[in-house]
C-alpha cells in the first residue's frame, strides 16, 4: 500500500540552501523551487525519517500541515480549526510556537500564537503550551537560540506569515538537526556541525584524500569528515521529533536505519588529523570522536601551525581560524594567517587549502591565491569560504 505523500521543508543557514538542495537531491527527492532559509521537497514517511537521519547540512526537517491566507484573526481561526491537531499531537503533548510575520496584515506573533494554542487546548485539554518570548519578528539566530533552550519534548509548531498567506508547520527533528550528539566538550568559538560539515562539501574534498585541520579545536571538521568518509549518517546516535508523533512508524523507522548501517563503512579510506596548541581543545576533541564512533579514524595532537611536518602527497587543509571581528583583534592575527600560508606553500606543495573569513585584510596575509566559495553567517557574523591552492 503506497505512503501518503508529505510535503516537506529542509530549513538551511541562509547561504547554504544550494548545498541542503544538492543533498537532497543525491538522496533521491524531488525538489521544490529553492527559497531563501530552506528547501521545499516531497517525500513519504520513510523520505522524511531517512531526511532527518541523513541530511549532514540543514537545520531541521519541517512538514507543512496547512497553507492559506489570511488577513485578519477571523480566518487565522477558521482555518487553524480545519488542521487536524488530534492525529498531529499527542494527547498529552508539550507544544511551543515559532511565529513569523512579514509584510502582512496579522503581524503580533504572542497574538498569533495565543489564537492558535487555544484551538489546540480547545481539542486537548492535556496539552501543555510553552513559549519562548520572542514576538515574531527576531531573525536567525535568535530563533536558534530560543530552541536551543528549548524543552526537546517540545512539539515545535512554525507559523509562517509573507504578504497575507499564513503556512503551519510541525517541525519533525526535535533538536536541531547539527545536535549529532558527540559534540559534549567544546572548545573556544567552536563552529556548529552542520557547518563544519557544509565546508567540506563546499570545498570538494575528496574522501579518500587526506585531510588536516591545524586549528580544530574540539575537533567538529576532522569529526564531520570522518562521519562522511564512512558514510556513517549525521543523526546516527541521537532521536528526533517525529518518533514521538501518534502515527511514528517503528517498522519502518527501523528499515530506514537498516538500510543506512548496511552502507557504514569499517574505516575510512584516507588520512584525517585535527591538530590545535591548546591541550584542553585537544581532550576534548577526542573525547568527541570516542562518542562519534570514529576515534579511530583521527588523529588529533597537540601542536602549533609551525610543527606542522611536511607531506609529499597532495592531500586537503581545512580549518576554521578565529575571525578577528574587531580591528584590534584583527591585527593580532595577522602573524597567524601570514604562518598559515607560510606553512602551507613551504611543506604542503600542491595541497587545496581552505578556511572561512570574515576579513579580506587577513586572507590576503596568506599571500595564497585564493576564491571565495560560499557566505553564511556563523554566530551571526558573515563569513566566507575562501579556497586556494599552495605552491
Amino acid at each position: 500500500m503506497p505512503q501518503l505523500r508529505i510535503s516537506a521543508y529542509a530549513v538551511a543557514t541562509p547561504g547554504l540552501e544550494p548545498i541542503v538542495a544538492a543533498e537532497l537531491t543525491a538522496l533521491g527527492f524531488t525538489l521544490g523551487k529553492i527559497e531563501q532559509g530552506g528547501v521545499p521537497f516531497a517525500c513519504d514517511k520513510a523520505g522524511l525519517y531517512r531526511a532527518n537521519l541523513e541530511l549532514r547540512t540543514a537545520t531541521r526537517v519541517l512538514v507543512r500541515v496547512a497553507a492559506f491566507r489570511a488577513v485578519g484573526f477571523n480566518e487565522l481561526e477558521k482555518h487553524g480549526k480545519r488542521i487536524s491537531w488530534e492525529t498531529l499531537l499527542g494527547a498529552e503533548a508539550s507544544v511551543g510556537f515559532r511565529v513569523t510575520s512579514k509584510k502582512s496584515r496579522l503581524y503580533h506573533g504572542g497574538a498569533i500564537e495565543e489564537r492558535l494554542g487555544a484551538i489546540i487546548a480547545g481539542r486537548m485539554p492535556r496539552m501543555r503550551l510553552e513559549t519562548d518570548g520572542t514576538d515574531g519578528t527576531g531573525g536567525t539566530d535568535e530563533a536558534d537560540a530560543a530552541d536551543e533552550a528549548r524543552e526537546p519534548a517540545a512539539q515545535l509548531i512554525i507559523v509562517r506569515l509573507f504578504r497575507d498567506q499564513c503556512t503551519i508547520s510541525l517541525d519533525s527533528s526535535g533538536e536541531l538537526l547539527h545536535r549529532r550528539g558527540y559534540r559534549q566538550a567544546v572548545a573556544k568559538a567552536p563552529i556548529r556541525e552542520n557547518l563544519a560539515a557544509a565546508l567540506l562539501i563546499a570545498a570538494g574534498w575528496g574522501k579518500e584524500s587526506e585531510l588536516l585541520d591545524p586549528m580544530c579545536g574540539s575537533g567538529t571538521i576532522p569529526i564531520e569528515a570522518a562521519l562522511m568518509a564512512r558514510r556513517i549518517p549525521p543523526g546516527w546516535r541521537r532521536g528526533f521529533g517525529f518518533e514521538r508523533w501518534p502515527d511514528f512508524d517503528p517498522k519502518i523507522w527501523t528499515r530506514v536505519r537498516a538500510e543506512a548501517e548496511s552502507r557504514i563503512l569499517a574505516a575510512a579510506p584516507g588520512r584525517i588529523t585535527g591538530s590545535d596548541r591548546d591541550s584542553g581543545a585537544i581532550e576534548a576533541a577526542i573525547a568527541n570522536a570516542e562518542r562519534a564512533g570514529v576515534a579511530g579514524d583521527v588523529s588529533f595532537t597537540r601542536s602549533t601551525i609551525s610543527a606542522i611536518e611536511s607531506r609529499t602527497m597532495p592531500g586537503w587543509l581545512i580549518t576554521n581560524p578565529p575571525y578577528g571581528v574587531r580591528v584590534g583583534e584583527r591585527e593580532k592575527l595577522r602573524n597567524l594567517f601570514a604562518q598559515l600560508g607560510n606553512v602551507a606553500r613551504s611543506r604542503l606543495p600542491g595541497w587545496r587549502v581552505a578556511f572561512l573569513s570574515s576579513h579580506a585584510s587577513l586572507e590576503a596575509e596568506t599571500k595564497l591565491r585564493l576564491e571565495s566559495k560560499l557566505e553564511f553567517s556563523n554566530g551571526g557574523i558573515s563569513v566566507r569560504l575562501m579556497q586556494g591552492i599552495s605552491s
